[in-house]
């Protein structure tokens, strides 16, 4: 055997060597899986442009081919458009509920098709409207409700959960009365479970809005609040998975 020949070879055999004793690891840029983020909710999470600040920042941490992000949201819409067992307070359940989570489960799964997932994390921002509606006392079994859904859904009992906490545009109840009760059970259920997380709206509400038009303590984002909503929702997203990945 030639002296190159056999150093080819020894270069092989020491390069499996080393593939072996890694075992778990993985090479730099080598393509193992996606990170899958679902962006969904009403008006707030609807006027976020994901490519402002929060693609930037998770491509950033887990590199462009490595990230999937799934965005559905309308505005004005309660809960009981996602969580499909819906109940009022009075414990009566709508003729139709949970239209707007098949339209996002149909986004998810024909994004994720062909595709191993490392992670996969929620990212929620809804809750004026069932403050509006008087609905607070059933928002916790609805969150809880969407989260266990789509877990069923995605067969994952792993799923990362950023929750956007309504901001202070009502905390005196006198518009929404359901406001400060909604906020304060974003905030328990956030810090009941490691995968969850909660993100500060509250000075996302000031300044100018994306028609230039000052505002002040509004219900939603202005230009450069919507950015700041996008960077703190990737920047927790990016905490959890990192966390749960050590």
């Amino acid at each position: 055997m030639s002296n190159a020949r056999f150093g080819r070879r020894l270069v092989s055999v020491l390069f499996l060597a080393l593939i072996s004793k890694l075992g778990g690891y993985h090479l730099v840029g080598a393509e193992t899986g996606k990170h899958l983020f679902i962006l969904s909710g009403q008006s707030n999470m609807q006027g976020h442009r994901p490519e402002e600040a929060f693609a930037p920042t998770v491509r950033a941490a887990f590199g462009a081919a490595n990230v999937l992000i799934v965005q559905d949201a309308q505005g004005g819409q309660p809960m009981l458009r996602w969580w499909k067992n819906w109940r009022s307070p009075e414990g009566e359940k709508p003729e139709k509920t949970g239209d707007l989570y098949e339209r996002l489960i149909s986004k998810v799964k024909s994004a994720i098709e062909g595709h191993s997932l490392l992670s996969v994390t929620l990212i929620w921002m809804q809750g004026e409207r069932d403050a509006r509606m008087k609905w607070g006392s059933v928002y916790e079994a609805g969150l809880k409700g969407l989260y266990a859904q789509l877990s069923e859904d995605l067969d994952r009992e792993d799923i990362n959960f950023v929750n956007g906490r309504l901001s202070d545009f009502d905390l005196e109840n006198e518009k929404y009365a359901h406001w400060s009760m909604i906020r304060d059970i974003q905030v328990s259920l956030a810090n009941s479970n490691d995968r969850f997380a909660w993100v500060n709206t509250d000075d996302l509400n000031d300044g100018l809005n994306r028609q230039g038009k000052p505002i002040s303590n509004d219900l939603h984002y202005s230009a450069e609040g919507y950015k700041a909503f996008g960077k703190r929702i990737a920047d927790a997203a990016v905490n959890l998975i990192r966390e749960h990945s050590k």
